[in-house]
């Protein structure tokens, strides 16, 4: 009678810690699957998220020298046509994160700042230039570089970059929508993310 009892209770606790180890290996496996769809879904949206806009800009350049003093000056005056287009883009490949299985939590790092690329398209007129101060290379670099900073400041108060900003909340979104629907978190930074609305603290 001993002896099949403790064949019992040998069965039953192999049984036990069978069925626990089974557990833990589906867990885990569970876990490994999760964390490498988490993955893909980061390595999907990892493109260039682009918003184009096209400026113009209208630009007087004068430069003088004085010869022999303030009464005699050599002028030289452009008038210049810009056309320029311009991008606004997030490089999603840059993301740094890390993906905790254990606590089942995506942690977005930092995310990359925008780029700004200005492609501008130069058309002189009524280019004027005195014997004694004719153009040089160096006055058309002057204008580029003044026009181009005119360019960005127009850049950072128009709707472009604001619209930039949307689409990343949109990439980002998939983030969320995809960690909550399997059970995990989002994290940014030290932050955790628990409404798409929070999305927005990101950027």
């Amino acid at each position: 009678m001993k002896k099949i009892l403790i064949a019992i209770i040998l069965l039953l606790t192999g049984i036990l810690i069978f069925r626990s180890c089974s557990e833990d290996k589906k867990e885990k496996s569970i876990l490994q699957e999760n964390s490498m769809l988490i993955q893909q879904q980061i390595s999907n949206v990892s493109k260039l998220v682009v918003t184009e806009g096209h400026f113009a800009e209208v630009y007087n350049y004068k430069d003088s020298q004085e010869l022999f003093g303030p009464l005699i000056t050599a002028d030289k005056k452009a008038l210049v046509v810009v056309n320029a287009e311009v991008t606004v883009a997030y490089d999603l490949s840059k993301i740094e994160f890390e993906v905790d299985e254990v606590n089942k939590t995506l942690h977005i790092k930092s995310i990359p700042k925008s780029e700004i690329k200005i492609n501008p398209d130069f058309e002189y007129y009524d280019v004027t230039a005195d014997y004694l101060n004719p153009f040089e290379a160096s006055d058309y670099n002057t204008i580029k570089k003044n026009v181009n900073a005119s360019l960005l400041k127009k850049v950072e108060v128009s709707s472009l970059k604001a619209n930039a900003e949307n689409r990343l909340i949109s990439e980002l979104s998939k983030f969320y929508v995809l960690t909550h629907s399997m059970g995990w978190k989002l994290v940014y930074g030290d932050r955790p993310i628990a409404t798409m609305g929070e999305l927005r603290i990101i950027d």
